[in-house]
């Protein structure tokens, strides 16, 4: 019987100067993306004339705890919230749905001309925003929706080429045995897609959902077009009104700003895994 002891041979750390060099871009990059956020914490909590002073100090002396009340108390931040929340959980919630059930068609149900029309699906989004923006205003005006929520709800919730293009990658990617297997069992197309579909691309759809969210939530250019009542007004827009027309108060816009983030931060903490998951299928499926 072989009683040679076994021999272990431990990984040797090789030093390679193009993962530092990575390392420290990234960590460069990582604090420049987040001084901004650092900053406006700190500045809500700041008296406005140490905002501004000469050299910075980043730390606040002392801490003005009272801007976050003064600023809810100023606005009627509560009424802007609600309007923000419902607002972009109607945006969120549709364009899953009718961006997941495009991108099914384009990716799995095969028809005359699919490719050229996801073509000029796609071609829709190098069209810039300002483009479009006086002819949808009239569209707006002429159908009444002005000055109501109606134009901030409906045209992107039936919309989003960005969210079709994400999860027609990602729908690409899964097998066409699991719809073949359920066409023999009987399903119809709009059964595949939610029995079998749907539940399979669960992180795509977190991550599509998390840059809705920022990017309803974070909306303040057609708030401003369509919104002139200050009771229908969103978040973005009621921070807008913090600017006087001489004198902006930064210390009060800065403590509105921080609270702002708090929703979307918070998403974004819950549902991290989901979301980088979703991104990385997406990118290497298709």
């Amino acid at each position: 019987m072989n009683t040679r002891p076994v021999v272990v041979q431990k990984k040797k750390f090789k030093f390679k100067f193009s993962t530092l060099l990575a390392h420290v871009g990234l960590i460069i990059a990582s604090a420049i993306m987040v001084f901004p956020f650092l900053w406006t914490i700190s500045s809500s909590l700041k008296d406005i004339s140490q905002i501004f002073i000469v050299p910075p100090e980043f730390i606040p002396k002392p801490f003005v705890w009272s801007n976050y009340p003064a600023s809810l108390q100023a606005m009627p931040f509560g009424l802007a919230y609600w309007n923000s929340f419902y607002i972009t959980i109607l945006v969120v919630g549709f364009q899953l749905f009718t961006g997941s059930m495009a991108a099914y068609a384009f990716a799995k149900i095969r028809f005359r001309g699919s490719n050229l029309l996801f073509m000029f699906f796609l071609a829709t989004m190098m069209i810039p925003k300002q483009v479009t923006m006086i002819p949808t205003f009239m569209i707006m005006d002429s159908i009444g929706w002005l000055d109501t929520h109606l134009p901030l709800i409906v045209p992107g919730a039936l919309f989003n080429a960005f969210a079709v293009f994400l999860l027609r990658q990602f729908i690409m990617g899964i097998p066409n045995e699991l719809e073949e297997a359920a066409v023999m069992d009987g399903a119809n197309p709009l059964r595949i897609y939610w029995s079998v579909i749907l539940p399979l691309v669960k992180p795509a759809l977190a991550a599509v959902g998390i840059f809705i969210f920022m990017g309803s939530w974070n909306n303040f250019l057609e708030p401003l077009i369509y919104l002139t009542t200050p009771e229908l007004f969103t978040v973005p827009l009621l921070l807008n009104y913090f600017k006087g027309l001489y004198v902006t108060d930064w210390a009060l816009m800065m403590a509105g700003s921080t609270i702002s983030i708090i929703p979307v931060l918070l998403i974004y903490i819950i549902a991290q895994k989901q979301i980088i998951e979703g991104v990385a299928l997406t990118g290497i499926k298709g």
